[in-house]
């Protein structure tokens, strides 16, 4: 017996149940930030390993989903962070974030940043610049680096578990070696402690040396960093003094953002 030619109806109906598991299975790489093995992936969507295997290199090609080389797993990838930075617009952190920045630019007079965590990296969502009449352009909105490069990026960096922590300087080490040579894994290690001791996190000209950045982290009701606020100046105006008032104004600005977003504040 011949084969059945699909129907257009029948043909509508596979492509919709593709689509379905594809965005089943974004949505499954997406609430795993520390990275999703593909056998739990397939598992939480109930398709098999070649299945889930097919639909994830279709993401990847795609730029939705990234594997790590080394341990691959899988990650949320740039063109999801692009759509969803874009539907910021209308709503999520980058809305609710915006007077909070606009304040923390007039009273500091410096540039102010939205950061995110994509992965094992940090997102520049937004940027404020203040009065001063020399400013950080370091750091423009879409550019990702390392968790842990920078300010805002630290500050989120220092959020997470000691283990959790330790899969992302291993996961981004031979970027680090080769791009970021004063993040070593010690040095890494020093900063996440030190943010935790003092309730922010500052960069010290470890980027380029006179750019200097003050960040705090802003946490869901669960806990988990969903962004950072921060500061960047020239190292002349951030002082050890100025450091501290403005971590304070930092952390303060984050607490009002995660009340708007029904969670608590680091």
């Amino acid at each position: 017996m011949a084969n059945r030619k699909p129907t257009p109806t029948r043909d509508a109906q596979m492509g919709t149940q593709s689509l379905e598991r594809a965005f089943g299975l974004l949505r499954a790489v997406a609430s795993r930030a520390s990275g999703a093995r593909l056998s739990d992936l397939a598992a939480s969507q109930q398709l098999n390993i070649a299945t889930a295997r097919r639909i994830l290199l279709a993401l990847i090609r795609e730029g939705f989903v990234e594997q790590d080389g080394e341990s691959r797993q899988y990650f949320i990838g740039p063109e999801a962070f692009v759509i969803g930075t874009l539907a910021g617009k209308r709503f999520g952190i980058r809305s609710v974030s915006q007077e909070s920045l606009i304040r923390l630019a007039n009273k500091s007079h410096d540039t102010v940043f939205l950061s995110v965590p994509v992965g094992m990296y940090c997102a520049c969502v937004q940027r404020v610049e203040g009065t001063f009449p020399i400013r950080s352009h370091l750091l423009q909105e879409g550019d990702r680096h390392p968790l842990g490069v920078g300010a805002g990026s630290l500050a989120i960096l220092a959020t997470m578990s000691d283990e959790a922590v330790e899969r992302c300087i291993e996961s981004n080490a031979a970027v680090m070696t080769g791009v970021y040579k004063n993040f070593t894994a010690d040095v890494l290690r020093a900063l996440v402690r030190e943010t935790r001791e003092r309730g922010f996190a500052v960069n010290r000209g470890l980027v380029v040396s006179d750019s200097w950045g003050v960040g705090a982290a802003v946490v869901d009701a669960s806990g988990q960093a969903v962004g950072a606020l921060s500061i960047a100046a020239i190292k002349d105006r951030l002082k050890e003094s100025r450091l501290e008032h403005l971590g304070q104004m930092l952390k303060a600005e984050c607490a009002v953002v995660a009340r708007q977003l029904g969670g608590g504040s680091r």
